[in-house]
């Protein structure tokens, strides 16, 4: 069964419309381990859109499940992720001018740069994922890297219907055999719902999945502890 990642990224979007103090992503982490979270996940943004270095520290000292922070391949994010030391570091393409993340690591144009990123958290004593798309060409590269593990980026499959869906599962089933092989722990995430997850999750050896909009949204209606728990029920059927 894999391990439930809840990214509260959304919770700090709702705070910074308004430039004020709530919701505290903080105590949100709270409540998402309190309904079942394995796992605590948020980007730190260059522009610091949402979540800020604040949130970052304090998230450091009060979560105790696993913390996942993602960040591009900056030296200021990077500085800070190797002071504060969070569990693993996903690291993650990033454009000023998109809404959200839209597509994985470029690691075989960008070798060199994934490289030093990789060996200066590593050095730190942090675990380093890459957010990649499900091709070959990007796995091969990371697992020439030697990193921990790879998260597949879930975007296309959860956009795709009927056929198309089934032929995105089938491009993700077979990146997840090429990470296992190359004896990389294999993650999934991005645009994963309460109505497309089961079959991501179903994927052999998937160890982890990093759920976010999804969660948040559900937790304006019943709440964030309830609607991780109903996210954590539907995995658990794995």
């Amino acid at each position: 069964m894999p391990e439930l990642g809840v990214n509260i990224d959304h919770v700090a979007t709702v705070r910074e419309a308004r430039r004020t103090v709530e919701p505290d992503p903080v105590w949100a982490a709270a409540l998402a381990e309190l309904g079942g979270a394995d796992c605590i996940t948020l980007h730190l943004r260059e522009d610091r859109r949402h979540i800020q270095d604040r949130d970052l520290r304090l998230l450091r000292q009060t979560v105790t499940a696993k913390l996942n922070l993602e960040l591009a391949c900056e030296s200021d994010v990077l500085s800070i992720a190797c002071e504060v030391k969070p569990h693993q570091v996903t690291l993650v393409p990033e454009k000023r001018e998109e809404v959200t993340t839209e597509g994985g690591l470029d690691v075989a144009g960008q070798t060199d740069r994934i490289a030093a990123a990789t060996r200066q958290l590593n050095d730190a004593g942090i675990d380093v994922s890459l957010f990649l798309d499900p091709e070959e060409r990007q796995l091969a590269a990371a697992a020439a890297l030697g990193v921990a593990a790879v998260e597949l980026h879930t975007g296309q499959y959860a956009l795709a219907n009927g056929g198309e869906r089934e032929l995105e599962l089938a491009k993700l089933t077979a990146a997840g055999e090429q990470i296992r092989a190359a004896g990389m722990t294999l993650h999934a995430g991005h645009g994963l719902t309460y109505h497309n997850v089961l079959p991501v999750a179903r994927i052999a050896d998937m160890r982890e999945l990093n759920i976010g909009h999804s969660i948040v949204a559900r937790a304006v209606m019943v709440g964030m502890q309830n609607a991780v728990r109903e996210m954590k029920r539907l995995v658990e059927l794995v």
